[in-house]
């Protein structure tokens, strides 16, 4: 499914609350939430030595897109373009592949440019 697509279908089943800062909150809590939800699957592997359900761990990974998908749609952000410019900020930071070096001796200036200079 193409990006456009999901967030299109997403927002079919987004409620509308009070006003677009309450719209905001509810997006970044559900997104909170399922990570949370997704790394009690982690923990359980860890502390109790269960086997991983990758089933729910994907299914937790869907359900925090399908937050992300709503927040930028009700701020008019798109998508696609903010993958972009994320993999384009990541090729300044990181040129080659990632180092440690690099990882820790952030161009902050140079990545904020490209971010400034996408469209």
């Amino acid at each position: 499914m193409e990006i456009a697509e999901y967030c299109e279908k997403a927002k079919r089943t987004c409620a509308t609350l009070s006003n677009v800062e309450m719209d905001n909150v509810h997006m970044a809590l559900g997104m909170i939430t399922e990570v949370g939800e997704m790394m009690d699957a982690i923990k359980k592997h860890i502390a109790y030595n269960k086997p991983i359900d990758w089933i729910n761990v994907k299914e937790e990974v869907g359900d925090l897109m399908w937050y992300i998908a709503n927040f930028c749609v009700i701020n008019n952000f798109d998508l696609g373009e903010i993958l972009s410019s994320n993999i384009k900020k990541l090729q300044v930071r990181y040129p080659e592949k990632f180092t440690d070096y690099n990882a820790t001796n952030r161009d902050l200036n140079a990545e904020r440019k490209v971010l400034e200079n996408l469209t």
